[in-house]
């Protein structure tokens, strides 16, 4: 893994976006995200919507071991309808702490989770029967992945809001 911008909190506004929602097993995960990123490209192309910021990853509940409560999206300018399958969101306004990464996302996923617990940044989460709920945490892709088809080059920032 190479870190591209060290840990660090941040403030952040709220953004708009258009997402796809899904649970699926941890195993298999990313190539659902893959999926889903293909359906959500196909979708905003036939309705003729450019992004305003970047595709991203949101993980709403995690279970390493079962179900993934997750969501792709991408940022828009303003609130739209979305569709049958894709819906409109908000990343909330608040503390995020982030770090910004090439390669391996459990290792930088690792590295924040250390650094914030090593430096008292509690995360906005909780705990429920599904897994590890967040009120956002998410991987926005720095590389489009419709430009760069190998994840290994994709600079990802990762994004969870603090407490």
């Amino acid at each position: 893994m190479q870190i591209v911008e060290p840990p660090r909190v941040e403030q952040r506004p709220e953004k708009n976006y258009l997402g796809i929602r899904v649970v699926t097993p941890f195993r298999g995960m990313l190539r659902v995200r893959d999926e889903l990123l293909g359906e959500l490209y196909q979708w905003l192309e036939s309705h003729d919507i450019q992004p305003s910021g970047p595709f991203f990853l949101r993980l709403n509940v995690v279970d390493m071991e079962g179900p993934m409560d997750l969501e792709v999206g991408v940022v828009t300018t303003s609130k739209l309808k979305g569709g049958d399958r894709v819906r409109p969101g908000v990343l909330p306004p608040g503390g995020y702490a982030t770090l910004t990464y090439q390669d391996h996302a459990r290792r930088a996923n690792k590295a924040l989770i250390d650094w914030a617990r090593d430096n008292g940044v509690a995360f906005d989460r909780w705990d429920e029967p599904a897994g590890d709920a967040f009120a956002c945490r998410y991987e926005a892709y720095i590389t489009d992945p419709r430009l760069e088809p190998r994840k290994t080059k994709w600079v990802v920032e990762l994004n969870m809001r603090v407490a």
